[in-house]
């Protein structure tokens, strides 16, 4: 069961870019490691970035290929 109050954030997270995504990641995971404790339920907010992270690591858009329109007869 999904965390109330964490799972609006986690949607408006999963709509971010890959590099947003990551820097955010790393932000909040260097400000644990800083002052630890300092976000309630920040742990589980990182798990779900992580998760995130590999999801959109994995499906990042291919760019796009531009095809020759077909010979004319």
């Amino acid at each position: 069961m999904a965390n109330p109050l964490l799972a609006p954030l986690m949607g408006f997270l999963g709509r971010l870019s890959y590099p947003r995504l990551f820097l955010v990641t790393a932000g909040l995971f260097a400000l644990d490691l800083v002052i630890p404790d300092f976000i309630p339920f920040i742990d589980e907010l990182l798990l779900g970035l992580g998760t995130l992270l590999l999801a959109n690591w994995k499906n990042r858009k291919q760019p796009a290929t531009i095809e020759p329109p077909a010979p004319q007869r």
